[in-house]
C-alpha cells in the first residue's frame, strides 16, 4: 500500500522554494489492549463530574487549566482557535550547522521528505538540496506549523533523501543537574586504573565497524505474539526461560569475565 502523504508545502530557504510532501517516518508495533469486566465485556467510561455527581455530555465540556490545586481557568475553543497560529505551507529555513552540533536528545519525532512529482517530473531542486547537505555535513535548521503549532524542525541527508526531525524546544529538555544521582556521580572521581583499563579493553573488544539495526528485535513484543496466537486456539504459552549467571560483585573481577565472554563471541 502507497504511504499518504500528512502535509504538501515547500523548503523555502534565501529565495529557493522546494515543492515537497511530509511522510510518517516510523510506525509503532505496540499491542493495544481493552480493558474488559470480569465477564469479559469492554468497559465504558462516562465523562462524569464528581461535585455534581451526574454525567456531562460532550458538548458541554469545556477546557481548564489547573492553576492552583482543583482551582481551574475555563477557557472556551473560540478563545483557543483565536490564538492559533496561522497554518502556512512552508517550512522555513534559517541556518545550517554542522551535522555533530545536532544533540539526539533533542530530537522527538522524524518525518521523511520527499519530492513533489508534477506530471511525472521530480524537481532537480530536491536532488541538488539532499546532495549539498550530504556533501557538506550539514543540516538545515528552521521552523514549520504543522497541526497548528510551531515547530522547530531539523533537515538532514539521509540515504539519498532527507529526513525531517521535530526538535523540542529547550525549555522542554530537562537540566541534568535536576536528576539527584547524577550531580552526586559527577563529583566523583575514578582512582582504580586497572578498572578503567578493563572497561576500555571490553569497549574495544565489542566494538564494530557498522551498525546493523536488524540484529536487534523486539522480544518482548514476539512474546505477546505468541502469547495471543496460543490463547486465540485455546492453548497455554509457556515461555522458556534462559537462567542467568550470577555476576561477580567485585568490579575488577566483573570486567574481567566480560572481557573473556566477548573474547570467546568473536572466535
Amino acid at each position: 500500500m502507497a504511504s499518504k502523504s500528512m502535509w504538501k508545502g515547500s523548503v523555502s530557504f534565501g529565495l529557493v522554494n522546494i515543492p515537497v510532501r511530509v511522510y510518517q517516518a516510523t510506525q509503532d508495533r505496540e499491542y493495544s489492549f481493552n480493558q474488559l469486566c470480569p465477564k469479559g465485556h469492554r468497559i465504558q467510561y462516562k465523562r462524569w463530574c464528581p461535585v455534581e455527581q451526574k454525567e456531562i455530555s460532550y458538548k458541554e465540556i469545556k477546557k481548564g487549566y489547573e492553576v492552583t490545586k482543583d482551582k481551574y481557568i475555563a477557557i472556551d475553543k473560540k478563545e483557543i482557535d483565536n490564538i492559533k497560529i496561522k497554518t502556512s505551507k512552508s517550512i522555513e529555513l534559517k541556518e545550517f550547522i554542522e551535522a555533530k552540533d545536532l544533540d539526539p536528545i533533542l530530537i522527538e519525532k522524524s518525518y521523511f521528505i520527499a519530492p513533489e512529482v508534477r506530471r511525472s517530473v521530480v524537481d532537480k531542486t530536491y536532488l541538488l538540496f539532499a546532495a549539498v547537505l550530504n556533501e557538506t555535513n550539514k543540516v538545515a535548521i528552521g521552523k514549520v506549523v504543522l497541526k497548528d503549532k510551531e515547530h522547530v524542525i531539523a533537515l538532514r541527508s539521509y540515504k539519498r533523501g532527507i529526513v525531517m526531525h521535530v526538535l523540542h524546544f529547550l525549555d522542554e529538555v530537562r537540566p541534568m543537574d535536576e536528576i539527584e544521582e547524577i550531580t552526586q556521580v559527577q563529583k566523583m572521581k575514578i582512582d582504580n586504573k586497572e578498572e578503567l583499563s578493563l572497561a576500555k579493553l571490553l569497549v574495544e573488544n565489542l566494538s564494530t565497524d557498522h551498525f546493523d539495526l536488524s540484529k536487534y528485535s523486539d522480544s518482548y513484543s514476539k512474546e505477546l505474539k505468541h502469547l495471543i496466537e496460543a490463547k486465540s486456539k485455546g492453548k497455554t504459552y509457556i515461555k522458556s526461560v534462559e537462567v542467568e549467571k550470577e555476576a561477580p560483585k567485585d568490579l575488577v573481577a566483573a570486567l574481567k569475565a566480560s572481557l573473556q565472554k566477548s573474547k570467546k563471541s568473536k572466535q
